[in-house]
């Protein structure tokens, strides 16, 4: 009874001393860090290293003499972009998101500039070289876009509502696309940064669910529709796409040509089994798939980690994007919540894309595994966008208490 009077004595005195002196408000959590994204995005990039690694040794020592040329550069800048994501996540991505026109128009200029001033690579000029650097232009255009079409929604306020904001907005993701997809010839790019700009459409307008309801009944018959005219375009067509996409229709008949790359990946799938031949022991990445440690590293991963391998690194990647969603869904504002839901798009629609042209569901485009694929300009800029992801859930608040 004591104990009770003494607590109500207790109340009442706090009582009266927050009237004095008002209770300032702060939020429990101040050092909120979602260690299940950074966890599973070092998960990933180890993975890759260790597959990267078992792809390519072969390959870097017949061209360059060293089975580490593309393991020891990978790893480097792994590393090194690691670091980058743990500053970059503590940065305000406010302050990030501020330089999202800047980026989106020096994208555009650099799109433009690669026809002229790339350099060619493997028969493509997706590249740019200054001095010891170079970059791919599409990976920073993707970046534009997550960062320049958020800040333009939420500029947009209510007015995002109707059809003016959103085609205005599909306008500004429609010119990147064909820059891209026209002066880097990297149609695959093109497809996910268009992509990207619709799913934030979707997401942020308030007919949003309607729409992506009814483009997802109408893919049914349109797909069929596409294949059917894809047969018709690739008999009358000798273009290399239209070459590729009649490899994809037909690959046993193009196997020694444009549908060799398609059969020996499927040949690599196939001979994997269950648990695979074991970690280093594919034949097919003895030069039989080509460049195996780029876009067709995931037909590596069954040969030689088999159904089970393939399972497990698909279920990364689903937790990654758990991890993305949930951050999203919990950001402290709408230009948060965007950006996160930006990145969520590219890669879900990079992995997607690249286990889907494996699979050969669908023609083959060049779309690389994020993560997994070798290539330096795109960790660098996965690792930034994880970082900025990471800055989001750093500013998100789970439960609020009252202090002194």
């Amino acid at each position: 009874m004591a104990s009770k009077t003494t607590k109500k004595k207790q109340k009442t005195l706090r009582q009266l001393w927050y009237t004095v002196f008002p209770r300032k408000k702060s939020w429990s959590g101040e050092a909120y860090y979602d260690y299940n994204l950074l966890a599973c995005v070092i998960l990933l990039t180890c993975f890759g290293l260790v597959m990267l690694y078992s792809t390519s040794a072969y390959t870097a020592k017949v061209k360059y003499g060293s089975d580490m040329a593309f393991f020891g550069k990978q790893a480097v800048i792994s590393v090194g972009c690691i670091f980058g994501m743990m500053a970059i996540s503590k940065a305000d991505y406010h302050w990030i998101a501020s330089w999202g026109t800047l980026l989106y128009g020096v994208s555009n200029i650099l799109l433009f500039a690669t026809k002229y001033v790339g350099e060619d690579v493997n028969g493509a000029t997706r590249w740019i070289k200054l001095g010891p650097v170079q970059f791919q232009t599409a990976e920073i255009a993707k970046l534009a876009i997550i960062l320049f079409i958020p800040s333009v929604i939420v500029k947009m306020g209510r007015n995002i509502k109707g059809w003016k904001s959103p085609l205005l907005l599909l306008f500004f993701g429609a010119v990147t696309a064909v820059l891209t997809w026209k002066f880097t010839n990297n149609l695959s790019s093109a497809m996910i940064i268009a992509g990207m700009t619709v799913v934030l459409i979707i997401v942020a307008h308030p007919w949003g669910t309607r729409i992506a309801i009814i483009g997802g009944i109408a893919s049914v018959p349109a797909v069929s529709i596409i294949r059917s005219v894809a047969v018709q375009l690739a008999q009358s067509s000798d273009s290399f796409r239209w070459g590729r996409i009649q490899a994809w229709l037909n690959p046993e008949s193009e196997s020694s040509g444009k549908g060799y790359q398609i059969m020996q990946g499927l040949y690599a799938l196939g001979s994997g089994g269950l648990f695979g031949k074991g970690l280093g022991n594919s034949a097919q990445k003895l030069g039989a798939v080509p460049e195996a440690q780029n876009d067709m590293i995931f037909t590596i991963v069954c040969e030689e980690l088999g159904v089970f391998g393939a399972a497990v690194l698909t279920m990364l990647f689903v937790f990654l994007l758990y991890r993305l969603f949930f951050i999203a869904q919990n950001a402290p504002d709408l230009l948060g919540a965007l950006i996160v839901t930006g990145i969520f798009a590219q890669v879900a629609l990079q992995v997607i894309l690249n286990i889907a042209v494996v699979l050969n569901v669908i023609p083959a485009t060049g779309i690389t595994l994020p993560f997994i694929s070798y290539g330096g300009t795109s960790i660098v800029f996965l690792m930034a966008e994880m970082g900025i992801a990471l800055s989001v859930a750093d500013k998100i608040r789970l439960k609020d208490e009252y202090t002194l």
